[in-house]
Order: structure tokens, then C-alpha cells, then sequence
């Protein structure tokens, strides 16, 4: 994101950071010409709740968890890949393969 990842840019507006993040962030900006990106707003996030070690790589899984379910949902409604961006080159799947269906 060469103007800077508009998901950390929106969190980060949301959650009123401390003046050490900050700082943090205008440094890293001074010093590199990096905005924060989502993994850093998540961070934030979890350090300004007092939330444990780890919690914002949950919370991204969490994120992207749901945008893959929506993705298979909305792919077996249309009966066409979504975006496809590569030719498939491996073997057909058989008959029985094909007539699996997520109910």
C-alpha cells in the first residue's frame, strides 16, 4: 500500500493510541516513510486492551477466517471461482469427487 494500509489507518483512528504508538508511528514514517499496516494497528489494538500476547494474530485469523467462508459461500451460490488468477493444471477431479457438496 504505497499511501499506506487503509485497514490499520481506520483502526488506528478508531482506537485513540496511546502517545508512545504515536510517536512510534511518526518516527517509523520519518525515519523509513512506513504507515502503519494492519499488523501494527492490531498490535495497538491489543496492547491498548490489555489483551494477551498473541492476540492480534488471532484476530487477523479471525478476519481472514470469515472473508474465506463468505469467498466459499458466495463461489457455491454462483458456481464459478471468484478472481481466478491462475489456470488450474492438475489432474480432473473424478465423478464421485465432483459430486461432494458442503451442506
Amino acid at each position: 500500500y504505497p499511501e499506506g494500509d487503509p485497514r490499520g489507518a481506520i483502526l488506528l483512528s478508531l482506537l485513540e493510541p496511546s502517545e508512545f504508538i504515536s510517536d512510534f508511528v511518526g518516527e517509523a514514517y520519518s525515519l523509513l516513510k512506513l504507515r502503519p499496516n494492519i499488523d501494527f494497528a492490531l498490535v495497538a489494538l491489543c496492547h491498548r486492551l490489555g489483551l494477551p500476547d498473541g492476540s492480534g494474530l488471532t484476530l487477523f485469523a479471525l478476519g481472514r477466517t470469515a472473508g474465506w467462508i463468505a469467498h466459499a459461500l458466495e463461489q457455491y451460490a454462483s458456481g464459478q471461482v471468484i478472481r481466478p488468477r491462475a489456470k488450474y493444471v492438475g489432474p480432473l477431479p473424478t465423478a464421485a469427487e465432483s459430486d461432494l457438496r458442503i451442506v
